[in-house]
């Protein structure tokens, strides 16, 4: 009698390792075809998730695209936590099983485009006394309803000040000016084109740096002035909103534009700050 149950506990024993065996497989199965041919389109990748030991570790690594790209994967967009320690080492020997779809290094590129070319935060500190404070949440996708209901496809860096031309709007990476002047929702705007292929959206400037379509520029670079231009057809219209620099980066490798969460790269560049004079 003792023999049979302990046969019995034995085989159940085995039946639950096999099922957990096959729970395990089937959850590895289910990460694996998030890599896609449409994942850079999905709202997971563009809301951009980074838990802040993940930001901590990729503020020390000069590379962070291809490790922010292995680390959503693994965890499905910060669903699920991050399985062991953030070394380098644990990130590559991770990265082999996803490397070997066809879709691996399509998304690559697109991580690498968002954050390999990353140098500065775009409102550079004052040097000296002057309090020239900003602030910025995760605003991505919130409603907004001038010309109609959209989602807000950037992020608003808020001034301490209400002061128009008071802030410097420095370049954020390393580009080419692909578009400079008025729109009627961004008012004044400037945007960069930077290597990996990114395009960087500042707007609602006062005014601009010496700057036109087709200008080189370098990390640092004085763009413009914080001020609280737009939402008007007719150029130059101030007064709408706040002073503030809105933010918008965007992916255009699959022929149309895609925007991705700025909030994620401005945490990372947070400790990045330039120093400047501020003209009272």
């Amino acid at each position: 009698m003792y023999k049979k149950i302990s046969r019995q506990l034995i085989a159940v024993f085995l039946a639950a390792i096999f099922i957990s065996i096959g729970l395990h497989e089937i959850r590895a199965l289910s990460r694996y075809s998030l890599l896609n041919k449409t994942i850079v389109e999905t709202s997971e990748f563009r809301s951009q998730p980074v838990a802040q030991e993940m930001t901590e570790f990729v503020q020390q690594q000069e590379e962070p695209g291809e490790l922010l790209g292995i680390y959503w994967l693994e965890t499905n967009f910060g669903q699920q936590r991050w399985r062991g320690n953030y070394s380098k080492e644990i990130f590559y020997s991770r990265k082999q099983k996803w490397c070997k779809k066809k879709e691996w290094q399509m998304y690559a590129n697109a991580c690498r485009a968002v954050w390999d070319d990353l140098k500065y935060f775009p409102v550079p500190e004052p040097e000296g006394r002057i309090s020239a404070k900003v602030s910025f949440v995760d605003s991505w996708m919130y409603e907004r309803n001038y010309g109609g209901k959209r989602g807000h496809e950037g992020c608003d860096i808020m001034a301490e000040k209400n002061i128009r031309g008071f802030y410097p709007v420095v370049s954020m990476t390393d580009g080419v000016v692909l578009h400079k002047g008025w729109l009627e929702q961004g008012g004044y705007r400037i945007g960069i084109t930077a290597p990996g292929g990114a395009y960087f959206y500042y707007a609602h400037l006062d005014s601009y740096a010496g700057l036109n379509v087709g200008d080189t520029v370098k990390a640092g670079d004085l763009l413009g002035f914080m001020g609280d231009t737009g939402y008007s057809r007719i150029e130059g219209t101030t007064g709408n909103f706040p002073v503030h620099l809105h933010l918008g980066i965007y992916l255009t490798d699959t022929g149309e534009e895609i925007s991705v969460n700025p909030y994620p790269v401005l945490k990372y560049l947070e400790s990045r700050k330039l120093k400047c004079i501020y003209n009272e």
